[in-house]
């Protein structure tokens, strides 16, 4: 069991995602081996904040005829916390995303993680798949 636990702001930053998703990465945080953290546009978003990422070509949704899990509160993207800042490092990734997809599976939650997408890698990325 780790010693983690988020920030004010990144609890603030899960505001409006699925409760599953709140119980989730409640349950991640305590056994992940890395810090975690919710970045500002990791909870939900309105299509303004999706189609601005879509411009940045940080997302793949435009947030209008392709919209993406985020704006119905269906996702949620995470970063890893070392040494005092956030790192998006391969294997700080992946470390997370272990710890939040056994967290679903203990939960019995559907979760997909981006790491795993085909066509376009999205490793902070983690859905509700149902």
């Amino acid at each position: 069991m780790s010693m983690f636990s988020y920030s004010k702001r990144s609890l603030n930053n899960r505001a409006g995602v699925d409760p599953r998703l709140i119980e989730i990465s409640d349950l991640a945080i305590t056994i992940t081996s890395i810090d975690m953290g919710i970045p500002s546009t990791g909870g939900l978003r309105t299509v303004e904040d999706q189609a601005k990422l879509f411009a940045e070509g940080v997302s793949k949704a435009d947030g209008v005829h392709n919209k993406s899990y985020h704006q119905s509160g269906k996702a949620l993207d995470v970063y890893a916390y070392v040494e005092g800042k956030a790192s998006w490092d391969k294997l700080h990734l992946s470390i997370c995303a272990a710890a939040m997809l056994q967290a679903a599976a203990q939960l019995g939650y559907p979760l997909q993680w981006g790491g795993f997408f085909k066509s376009f890698t999205d490793m902070p990325h983690f859905q509700l798949s149902d």
